[in-house]
């Protein structure tokens, strides 16, 4: 294993979060793997943003939300490829609505992607760590999964299941040397945050202490101190970037 390249996997890379986690974790020193659903032009710019900084980076097509899509690119382009360190749990989803009125493929599809999606990831990352003896996970979660949101049950939901699976998978690899932690953004600056009204925006920036929002950079800097040396002794934890705020 000594031979193969260190590599990070940032599922979702393409763009906000996942694209500053891909980012940031290339001036770390791995190499970079991203992965997008349909549209390769964003992750392969995440790639020509990596190389130009000196770094290495591949993208690759991949639906979080099919597990034989997930097993097949475990198999093919991690397994004995390359030296698998880091995995970011990333990729993502929103159908919002009432739960009243949620039909059953918004929730399906969100609860597909953001939680079974992830657990996939992570338990084929899992096989390759424990091979390993080492290895650091960080799933991305929300601080909605802690305080609940109206009209996104689905998402909530989903995400709070990805904190109990942190903390359970922290404790089962945990002999193997491998931390499973969490990250909870706050309100973060996004292309999946643009699109609120002003109105929304003013409502959650009063409930912020620090009174902005956060950066993707923010949430990026706190993943790659998860793979740090320093972050060694952590695991099972759930870190909450968030600018002080719970609703």
């Amino acid at each position: 294993m000594s031979e193969l390249i260190k590599t990070a996997l940032v599922t979702g890379g393409s763009r906000g979060i996942g694209r500053a986690c891909a980012v940031r974790l290339a001036r770390s020193g791995y190499q970079i793997y991203v992965t997008y659903v349909s549209k390769p032009g964003p992750a392969l710019e995440t790639c020509k943003i990596i190389e130009e900084s000196g770094g290495t980076a591949s993208s690759f097509a991949l639906d979080i939300g099919d597990h034989q899509s997930i097993v097949d690119f475990f198999k093919e382009k991690i397994k004995d490829r390359v030296f698998l360190s880091v995995l970011v749990n990333n990729a993502g989803r929103t159908m919002d609505g009432l739960l009243v009125r949620m039909g059953h493929e918004q929730w399906d599809q969100v609860l597909r992607v953001n939680l079974s999606g992830s657990f996939f990831c992570l338990q084929q990352a899992a096989k390759i760590m424990m091979r390993q003896k080492t290895g650091r996970i960080i799933n991305i979660a929300s601080v909605t999964a802690q305080s609940g949101n109206p009209g996104q049950a689905n998402y909530t939901s989903a995400k709070a299941g990805l904190i109990g699976l942190t903390k359970t998978a922290a404790i089962e690899l945990a002999p193997r040397n491998i931390t499973v932690n969490a990250v909870a953004p706050g309100f973060i600056e996004t292309d999946m945050t643009a699109g609120l009204n002003q109105e929304v925006r003013d409502k959650y920036l009063s409930m912020i202490p620090l009174k902005r929002f956060g950066s993707a950079e923010d949430i990026a800097e706190t993943v790659a101190f998860l793979t740090s040396p320093g972050a060694s002794y952590i695991t099972g934890q759930v870190l909450g970037v968030n600018g002080g705020m719970y609703m």
